[in-house]
């Protein structure tokens, strides 16, 4: 019989998740041909991201990161950027929108499984000035597909 893990035993698990994230990094460096790029930096702790984004039709079929910051901001960058690859717009808008609810507090939103590996940045919510560092690749991307929507 396993035993439920203990609220600190996943948050330790999460905690490694963030720094192995943060310590190598998925998808960072350079996307040769981008449909989509933009710079996004936080000017309150110094954050910066690059975001480089390739469609497939209504896919993302490709994207790399990179810049520099915290070990928020860039582990929500690498997983980021691991789970969208290969989405459609419509599936990584959901998936954008239930994240920022779980940014903001809502606690229902770590149990939705779409989230994936972001699920471990839940404790950010409890720190507010942090929120603006796990978005900051979001609002990156965000910017990216309203770019790709004008074209």
């Amino acid at each position: 019989m396993t035993h439920p893990k203990t609220s600190a035993e996943v948050g330790a698990l999460y905690q490694e998740m963030i720094l192995d994230h943060y310590r190598r990094p998925r998808n960072k460096g350079v996307l040769e041909n981008p449909d989509a790029s933009v710079e996004m930096k936080n000017p309150l702790c110094g954050d910066e991201i690059t975001l480089q984004v390739a469609f497939a039709g209504d896919s993302v079929c490709d994207l790399r990161f990179s810049g520099r910051g915290c070990s928020i901001s860039q582990a929500s960058a690498s997983m980021m950027t691991q789970l969208i690859k290969g989405k459609s717009t419509e599936e990584i808008d959901a998936i954008r929108k239930q994240f920022r609810e779980l940014m903001l507090g809502d606690a229902s939103a770590v149990d939705d499984p779409q989230l994936g590996s972001l699920r471990a940045l839940s404790g950010v919510a409890r720190f507010p000035a942090r929120v603006k560092c796990a978005l900051l690749a979001w609002n990156a991307l965000e910017s990216a597909l309203a770019e790709r929507s004008v074209d």
